[in-house]
């Protein structure tokens, strides 16, 4: 199966609104995987109680009025596109969005530490260690 559109991805990281509880994030995931796979939207959003790395995929104008909608969303703040570009395959394949829980905040502190391509390496290298429910 092919997209109309090239595949594209983006990286982005934020922050969890303070007064929202941490619970909250089911609710969202639970709406975004119905809303993601009618745009042919995959990728993998990890939490760690506080903040967000969230990897996208699909055709490129879903998942940039994706990445726009969440820029609005006040549910995240201190939002940070770090990746963008063209994407030759998924990597997401197996499920629309995958959520995964970090263990403690060090590791999305590094993830959140660095820019570009050399963030979103170091969360793809990540993967393993996390526990995802699809």
């Amino acid at each position: 199966m092919t997209d109309e559109q090239p595949l594209h991805e983006i990286f982005y990281c934020s922050v969890l609104a303070q007064d929202l509880p941490p619970n909250a994030v089911g609710t969202i995931v639970g709406q975004a995987r119905a809303r993601n796979a009618q745009r042919k939207i995959t990728g993998l959003l990890v939490f760690d109680g506080m903040r967000f790395c969230q990897h996208l995929e699909g055709p490129r104008d879903a998942v940039t009025a994706l990445m726009r909608s969440i820029e609005r969303d006040i549910r995240h703040t201190e939002v940070r596109l770090v990746h963008e570009g063209p994407l030759e395959s998924r990597r997401y394949s197996g499920f629309g969005l995958g959520l995964a829980e970090s263990e403690g905040p060090d590791l999305m502190a590094g993830v959140h530490a660095l820019e570009g391509e050399a963030a979103l390496k170091h969360f793809l290298a990540l993967r393993s260690s996390f526990d995802i429910s699809g």
